[in-house]
């Protein structure tokens, strides 16, 4: 797989699996906008805790569904997830009170959680080596086209000019785009193959080496004939393993790659915490701060300048490196978001200059954020890659679901700028403190074979792959 040129099947995989972060920016942003707060009868910490809901939804359905993908397949999971997350978002829409949507929001961050963990694995196992980081990097950055697609959309169906439209209907329409877009979408994943690499693993030899001819079909049918050698030297010997248990994944993670687990929990803790608490509550901020009416037009360029981050940076992570790019991205981000919070303070802010500098900001921490997914999918074995996604994931986001909340108690009614002054130097330290770990502890994974960056558990006997780091 590592040794094929890139062709239309691996825009197929971008397209089909990539979309499911555009679906996840659209949710978040339709909740960020809280334009169900006035018809709802809720106050900032409600809002607040709309946002926490569904992040504790996507703990519980990337746990489940992570543990599910590494047993049964990847690719079983790539339509279960996604009906999960449209019957969720889609009767949300039709929330009577403020319980009745928590609830649906919640089922919503089971299927999205579960998309997380499944796709994320199956897309590093079909990419090529050379390309896998940018490719990873920018499908997790596509999250912020769907974040833009939603602010566009806010923009239109929260208009206070249309006060009818936008209070009973205009935030529930928002509700259903994602399930429209999700129907789309499963018609893309219908042609994408199983992960020969889990296949393997389990027991499925023959039907991986079919799976690997069939890819190599479809990239002759495209024109490419003169395909690269295999690299014989590279061969392993596996043996099947059906389920691997709690106690061997324990010591995978805090005995045989304890620096790899400590650099996973902290870039995800840490990337969830200050996403969480400034996109669920930035809407919050322009209202009371600034005395935004519609706040929908202050994030279409952000959402801009996040989708753009790892599109432009996101190749660098293969050349120049992870921990070099990590460092630097997460270091920028919370350096930046440091000196806005001193001119927040300090009253020498508006709304739009307050936007740009979170534009700048994460322009860097979406490439940054995008590779936490990558570093906990290449950093451990194929038997348990979708777990480990999806345990890094839930602890960082049980860490991240406590923003929205905090947060939103620290913006109040708007009086006092100093508690979330202190909230967002907690969120630049964190970051800072983040890209240090990574480039301290890290694993140098760029342009190297799953295989040689962590031997899969099925191994039969020895291999070069070993790097406990």
């Amino acid at each position: 797989m590592d040794r094929l040129p890139w062709t239309r099947f691996h825009w197929s995989i971008v397209f089909g699996l990539g979309t499911a972060w555009i679906l996840d920016g659209l949710e978040i942003q339709m909740v960020s906008a809280n334009g169900y707060a006035k018809m709802l009868d809720m106050n900032s910490t409600e809002v607040g805790f709309t946002g926490t809901i569904y992040l504790i939804g996507q703990v519980v359905g990337a746990l489940v569904f992570g543990r599910l993908a590494d047993k049964l397949g990847r690719r079983k999971f790539f339509i279960i997830t996604l009906l999960v997350y449209l019957i969720g978002s889609g009767i949300a829409g039709f929330s009577p009170n403020m319980q009745f949507l928590w609830i649906f929001r919640f089922i919503a961050g089971l299927g999205i959680g579960g998309e997380y963990t499944a796709i994320n694995s199956a897309i590093d196992e079909l990419i090529p080596s050379h390309f896998r980081g940018r490719v990873d990097i920018a499908i997790n950055g596509t999250y912020w086209g769907g974040a833009a697609i939603g602010a566009v959309a806010n923009f239109f169906l929260l208009n206070p000019s249309h006060a009818d439209f936008s209070e009973n209907w205009g935030w529930r329409i928002g509700f259903f785009i994602g399930p429209v877009l999700g129907l789309v979408i499963i018609y893309l994943r219908r042609h994408i193959p199983e992960s020969p690499r889990w296949q393997l693993t389990h027991g499925q030899a023959d039907a991986a080496n079919k799976t690997v001819d069939e890819i190599e079909q479809r990239i002759h049918d495209e024109g490419v004939t003169d395909l690269p050698p295999v690299d014989e030297s590279k061969a392993i010997e596996v043996r099947s393993i059906e389920n691997v248990g709690a106690r061997q994944i324990l010591g995978v993670f805090f005995k045989k790659y304890p620096k790899r687990a400590a650099t996973t929990i902290v870039m995800f803790v840490t990337q969830s915490f200050l996403y969480n608490a400034i996109f669920f509550s930035y809407a919050l901020v322009l209202e009371n701060f600034y005395d935004v009416k519609n706040t929908a037009i202050y994030f279409i360029p952000f959402a801009i300048g996040n989708l753009i981050g790892p599109l432009v940076l996101g190749h660098l992570f293969d050349t120049w490196g992870r921990r070099k790019m990590i460092f630097l991205t997460y270091g920028v981000a919370g350096a930046v978001l440091a000196v806005s919070a001193i001119l927040f303070n300090i009253g020498a802010l508006n709304a739009v200059t307050q936007t740009v500098f979170w534009c700048v900001a994460f322009f860097f921490a979406s490439a940054g954020a995008s590779s936490a997914y990558l570093v906990a999918s290449e950093s451990f074995p194929v038997e348990l890659r979708s777990q480990a996604i999806s345990y890094f994931f839930a602890i960082g986001q049980i860490a991240g679901a406590l923003a929205p909340v905090l947060y939103g108690s620290l913006i109040g009614d708007g009086s006092d700028r100093f508690p979330l002054t202190i909230g967002y130097f907690i969120g630049a330290f964190l970051m800072i403190g983040g890209g240090i770990t990574a480039f301290l502890i890290g694993v140098d994974a760029e342009r190297k074979s799953l295989e040689d960056i962590t031997e899969p558990l099925s191994v039969v006997g020895a291999s070069s792959a070993q790097q406990k780091k």
